[in-house]
């Protein structure tokens, strides 16, 4: 492999499994460059926790990272197939130095990846990161660390830990908390909170209607999940459930399904728990975090109560940073990747759903009668581009966006920026009118294409 390759993508390593770089070869040297980097934190003997999915290629890179863990002189506990959010809280509360999740998310069953948790919970920053991809690359400093016969590390299962994470998710919940009466469907992706969701769900005393809860290796994501939602609406419809909840394969995002069928997604999340924080006093720095993608109407919701909206760019780790950074302790993204940060340091799809549920139970009221927010109509107009040419360097556009701003008047948003993976400029405008926000979307198109556009 190329040394100018990057391992480390915005979640950690991904790729197909069984090519680089999710290979037994790499996730063994990973395995190894991850004990070497925390092999000074503690004065104690280390142990590093290493959880999965349900990919039939985990058993092969969770064999593999555990021999370059023990190679190092360094204990692994292996907790089996549990939600990337369960790995996080295990390797806090058990003291682990780090925590390895194999798990690829939404993804279909061909791809997997690695990620690691530092011992706090947190996702590794960049510059730890780097250091591990670095010494994967080159591996003399490695080399220079491997324990001798008798100091190699021992790896053991936790059986208990599936009971450890039930135990907290229970936790999160007043203890006056009860689904009683509840019917509750629930889309288990064939993934990794195939037992740990309905159990919860059940113990809290809810009626539980499980579906794609019997992985097999291959099924993981197949037409179910939080990405594919037919499954789960019809189940809703078919079972007279009072609520559906759609989980992704790794269990850190969530989808819910009102008893109406309709989508309650992320900002809806976000809108009717930021609220109900902020009446409490428990809404830190009366702000929710959210990405630039959130619907402009998760901003009315929230402005309406006296809460600021704050947003990053895209993606849950920019979400998470920021949350660190200034002590937020509610955000997440649209696609119901939400943060607790006075539960959880990262998404978890089943403490989002009990949070809702639980609102559900202690009003009385039904997940639509619920909904705080009202969706703002949106366009989204990609314009193909030649080169990027900076925004500040186009001042028809920039004139054209100022004029759009003035008309929208706080009532609307737009976002120009452009795409990471192709060459286009994405124009997006909420509003209120749907042929306003059309007319200023294309013009604002049409001044980026005289500049950057095809010749």
């Amino acid at each position: 492999m190329s040394t100018h390759r990057k391992l480390f993508g915005t979640d950690g390593v991904r790729g197909v499994a069984n090519q680089e770089p999710i290979t037994s070869e790499t996730a063994l040297k990973l395995g190894r460059a991850l004990a070497h980097v925390f092999r000074n934190s503690t004065g104690r003997h280390r142990r590093i926790l290493i959880g999965k999915d349900t990919r039939l290629s985990g058993y092969m890179l969770e064999t593999a990272i555990e021999s370059g863990i023990c190679s190092m002189g360094v204990d692994v506990w292996l907790v089996g197939p549990l939600p990337t959010p369960a790995i996080a809280f295990l390797t806090r509360s058990m003291r682990a130095d780090a925590g390895v999740v194999i798990s690829a998310s939404h993804n279909p069953f061909q791809d997997n990846g690695i990620k690691f948790f530092s011992r706090e919970g947190f996702k590794l920053d960049d510059q730890t990161e780097r250091r591990i991809e670095a010494l994967v690359f080159d591996e003399t400093e490695v080399g220079k660390h491997r324990a001798r016969a008798g100091d190699i590390g021992k790896a053991a299962r936790i059986d208990d830990a599936l009971g450890r994470y039930l135990v907290f998710l229970k936790s999160c919940l007043p203890r006056s908390v009860a689904f009683d009466g509840m019917k509750v469907a629930i889309d288990c992706a064939n993934g990794a909170a195939y037992k740990v969701g309905p159990d919860a769900l059940e113990e809290l005393g809810a009626e539980v209607v499980a579906i794609a809860a019997e992985p097999n290796g291959t099924n993981i994501n197949l037409n179910c999940g939080a990405t594919h939602l037919d499954a789960i609406r019809q189940t809703v419809a078919r079972e007279h459930a009072n609520v559906g909840i759609a989980l992704d394969g790794d269990g850190d995002r969530v989808m819910l399904i009102d008893e109406r069928g309709e989508v309650f997604d992320g900002d809806d999340m976000m809108a009717l728990l930021g609220r109900k924080l902020a009446a409490q006093g428990r809404l830190s720095h009366n702000a929710v975090v959210a990405t630039v993608m959130s619907n402009f109407g998760l901003e009315l919701a929230l402005r309406d109560a006296g809460v600021r909206l704050i947003r990053t760019e895209v993606g849950d780790p920019a979400v998470a940073r920021e949350m660190r950074l200034n002590s937020y302790n509610l955000g997440g993204e649209q696609s119901g990747h939400v943060i607790f940060m006075d539960y959880s340091t990262t998404g978890d799809g089943m403490i989002s759903a009990l949070m809702v549920l639980a609102q559900m139970a202690e009003s009385g009221r039904t997940l639509s009668e619920l909904r705080a927010m009202r969706r703002v109509p949106q366009v989204l107009e990609n314009v193909r581009v030649r080169h990027r040419v900076p925004i500040a360097e186009m001042p028809d556009v920039q004139r054209i966006i100022a004029d759009a701003e003035r008309r929208l008047a706080g009532a609307g948003r737009l976002l120009v920026r452009y795409s990471g993976t192709e060459m286009l400029a994405r124009v997006m405008v909420e509003g209120a009118d749907g042929v306003q926000i059309k007319t200023l979307a294309q013009e604002i198109g049409a001044a980026i294409q005289k500049y950057a556009g095809p010749q």
